[in-house]
């Protein structure tokens, strides 16, 4: 039988045989930790403790601004060092809490399990999301209180859980669903309570046959929570794409999964609705792919929100060779960081340490015309003429040919024979017009 996918996409090598085997570790929490007021998408958090406070485990210690933001929550119980601008992943400096670890882990008083989830309303469930601060953990960071309140009038048919992992490298979903499979079945039905959705689909790619074939075993007893497999393909795991390979419904541009009555939530992100209702602790820790040439000890680790880079790098052995390039992400759709003093935040899905041998030799050349860009696009968008009218800014041919639908998935650069980067071009291209449309709106 043919496995379900998309058209267009990639196929890189999938590099997972250097961490798929080896169990998630617990690490410890180093002296110091940093926890930046922006982990999500959405309007900054409003700090809520002052230097010289004592924290304690699960402590909210910065609130939601609105309904559109995230609580974040001390990982460690220690000392408020100081509040102070500090480098975030993203590149810019964040106003940061800094904790002083005291190495007890005393857990705050207000952490109590809820209700039995079969006594639960569906608003309380969406409030125990909200109140734990959990985001979507595949990359994206969107909290997940939001997408629990779909618009009214809104009917969801399916809840989806994003198990594919499609970027290279990364293996803290294998993992998850090899260890933590009960909590990501008790996560699909917290999230199936809230929503009133029917069914649940448990979305695997084919390279995870034994993780797939874990979970139908969980399942045996469960009528509405599936598993499906789907061709291992990137980028399976983008939103709009697993939609579509796991049910066969489009998501139209400029709409979004609720629309065509689909929620999906992340691996992790499942597991932390469980835990959060399960035992009352909030989002304060998150599994971690520690990997790449210049790693010595590649490793799955359960890394405590705030945990700077060189401290989950010395966990892994430190490195055996100079780094070229370190990458919070896959190395499709992460980001390259600058320092290794950054913290790790909820989206941090994996810390890749590439070697030059790692990333190949890059020689550009001159585009050739071939379409292999064309081709490879999931969204059926042309690349090199995006590329192309981003460099000239010009905003009417960019809208013409949807440059807002582009997701970033780098299958355009990954394919190009001429290792032109389309998707770096295409970047410039999408905030500018997005920033001309906030620019028109406000005048």
């Amino acid at each position: 039988m043919l496995l379900k996918t998309f058209k267009g996409g990639v196929h890189p090598n999938d590099c997972k045989r250097f961490t798929k085997d080896f169990a998630i570790e617990e690490m410890p929490a180093p002296p110091t930790m940093i926890f930046p007021i922006i982990q999500h998408i959405g309007a900054p958090s409003e700090i809520v403790v002052k230097k010289g406070d004592y924290v304690k485990v699960g402590q909210l210690i910065a609130k939601q601004t609105g309904f559109v933001s995230a609580n974040h929550h001390s990982s460690v119980s220690g000392t408020v060092k100081s509040i102070e601008a500090h480098f975030h992943p993203n590149g810019s400096m964040v106003d940061s809490i800094i904790i002083e670890n005291d190495g007890k882990y005393d857990v705050f008083e207000d952490v109590k399990p809820a209700k039995p989830l079969e006594q639960l309303t569906d608003k309380e469930i969406v409030q125990i999301v909200s109140d734990a601060g959990i985001v979507g953990m595949g990359g994206a960071s969107f909290p997940t209180h939001v997408k629990l309140v779909p618009p009214e009038g809104t009917r969801i048919d399916y809840v989806i859980i994003n198990c594919a992992e499609c970027e290279p490298y990364l293996t803290s979903d294998y993992r998850a669903m090899l260890e933590d499979g009960d909590d990501i079945i008790f996560g699909c039905k917290a999230i199936m309570k809230a929503l009133s959705a029917p069914k649940c689909l448990i979305v695997v790619e084919d390279n995870k046959k034994d993780a797939a074939r874990h979970l139908e075993n969980l399942l045996k007893d469960e009528e509405n929570i599936s598993v499906v497999v789907v061709k291992t393909k990137y980028p399976q795991g983008s939103e709009k794409h697993i939609i579509f390979s796991a049910t066969g419904r489009k998501v139209p541009s400029g709409k979004l999964p609720a629309d065509v009555g689909v929620f999906v939530a992340n691996t992790d992100t499942a597991a932390s609705i469980a835990r959060a209702v399960k035992t009352g602790m909030p989002l304060i820790s998150r599994i971690v792919t520690v990997t790449g040439g210049a790693i010595k000890n590649k490793k799955n680790l359960r890394v405590r929100i705030g945990t700077p880079i060189r401290n989950v790098i010395e966990a892994a052995g430190g490195f055996v060779a100079e780094p070229e390039r370190i990458i919070l992400g896959g190395p499709m759709m992460g980001k390259g960081v600058f320092s290794i003093d950054l913290p790790v935040i909820k989206g941090t899905s994996a810390i890749l340490a590439m070697t030059k041998e790692d990333l190949g030799i890059n020689v550009v050349t001159n585009c050739t015309r071939c379409g292999k860009c064309v081709q490879a696009c999931p969204m059926r968008l042309v690349p090199v003429t995006l590329a192309m009218h981003s460099k000239n800014e010009n905003e009417e041919m960019l809208k013409k040919y949807h440059v807002t639908d582009c997701i970033e998935c780098g299958a355009c650069s990954y394919i190009c024979p001429a290792r032109k980067d389309p998707l770096q071009m295409i970047r410039v291209g999408k905030r500018y017009v997005i920033d001309r449309a906030r620019m028109k709106k406000a005048q």
